[in-house]
Order: C-alpha cells, then sequence, then structure tokens
C-alpha cells in the first residue's frame, strides 16, 4: 500500500485480487464445456434425449458467469498526488474514469460506509474499493500527508 514516486507524483496503485488469469480462466471454461458435451453425447446415445439441452444451458450459465468474472478482473484505482492535482484513475468493468482535483482546495474523509471520499466543492469520488476495510483508514491518512508534502 506504499506509494511509489513516479513521474514527479506519489502514485497509489489498487488492484481486485483475482486468483486466476484470463488464460486459466478460458481453459477452465474449454475443458468443462468438452467434459459437458461428451457426457451429453453419452446420455444422449443412452437414450436420455433431454442432457444435451441442459448440458447446452449449463454451460451457457457458466460462460456467462465467468464473462462477468473476467470483465471485472481487470478493475484497479489508480491515484496520483502531485503539486498540481489529485489525479484519480478507475476502470470498473470496462468503464474507465478520471477525475482531477485542486490539491490545495481537496477534502479527504473516511466516509460511513467505509470507503475513502475525496471531494472538491460538488466533485466527489469514493475510492478504496479494492483495499480491506481496516487499511482505508490508514489511506486517506497517507493521502493527507502527501498533499501536505508536495
Amino acid at each position: 500500500m506504499r506509494p511509489i514516486w513516479e513521474s514527479g507524483a506519489w502514485v497509489w496503485h489498487f488492484r481486485r485480487n483475482c486468483s486466476i488469469s484470463p488464460r486459466q480462466l478460458l481453459t477452465v471454461f474449454f475443458t468443462f464445456a468438452l467434459f459437458s458435451a461428451l457426457l451429453a453425447v453419452f446420455c444422449w446415445n443412452q437414450g436420455g434425449r433431454l442432457a444435451a439441452p441442459f448440458a447446452a444451458l449449463e454451460t451457457a450459465g457458466l460462460g456467462w458467469a465467468l464473462l462477468v468474472y473476467a470483465r471485472h478482473a481487470a478493475n484497479y484505482e489508480r491515484i496520483a498526488i502531485s503539486a498540481q492535482a489529485v489525479a484519480i484513475e478507475w476502470v470498473r468493468g470496462g468503464r474507465e474514469g478520471r477525475v482531477e482535483f485542486d490539491p490545495r482546495r481537496v477534502r479527504i474523509q473516511i466516509q460511513h460506509r467505509g470507503l475513502v471520499q475525496v471531494s472538491e466543492g460538488s466533485k466527489e469520488i469514493l475510492i478504496g474499493r479494492y483495499l480491506r476495510s481496516e487499511r482505508r483508514q490508514s489511506l486517506a491518512r497517507d493521502l493527507r500527508r502527501a498533499i501536505l508534502l508536495t
């Protein structure tokens, strides 16, 4: 959780904790789909005609769930604090965003749900989704300290 000094700014980078890579995910899905298809063909030959539609439905359901997982596997938050700006970038479910705040006017506080709220006037954003809840207080303190030091 320590920041990195990068191009004149303190930078924090938080990612989701994903235990399986996209390649491994694809391998698991194709192995499951192949096994399910072979089992459906075996049942079809034994007279179980309804096994094939259920196997197809099961494979489609698993494919949809893994697709949702894969879309969110690359989610991240990046916070950069320099003398000119407090920049926050994020990716959530394939959607990207970026917002900048004036370091002299920015407010950093812990919200009631435990996320860190960064605000300036009417602009605000909640960060810290990929941190354990007990580390968010420390993040807010570190962000305030970095703003004072720049």
